[in-house]
């Protein structure tokens, strides 16, 4: 009974507090672009395209440059996106 206890608060654990990671715009892949909720298949395209021709995000403020994002929907993204900081050596 005891390890059915603990069992059944592990997963209420799960549940009620999601963990969270902002996804990178400097290295997610199309999948985890995709995740974040107001991002399909063409934006998602869009970043790692900008990406490729432009270099890293230096912020994510920067998203307002990619075609198909406003500073209202780059407001409404902040939260949920993040640009890691550099490596030393790169």
């Amino acid at each position: 009974m005891k390890n059915v206890l603990s069992i059944g608060l592990l997963v209420a654990g799960l549940f009620a507090s999601p963990a969270f990671a902002a996804v990178d715009l400097n290295t997610a892949t199309q999948s985890e672009l995709e995740s974040v909720k107001g991002l399909g298949p063409a934006k998602a395209q869009a970043i790692i395209s900008y990406r490729k021709e432009h270099g890293k995000f230096k912020n994510v403020d920067e998203l307002d440059n990619v075609k198909g994002f406003g500073s209202a929907s780059v407001a409404k993204l902040k939260g949920e996106l993040t640009v890691g900081p550099e490596k030393a050596g790169k």
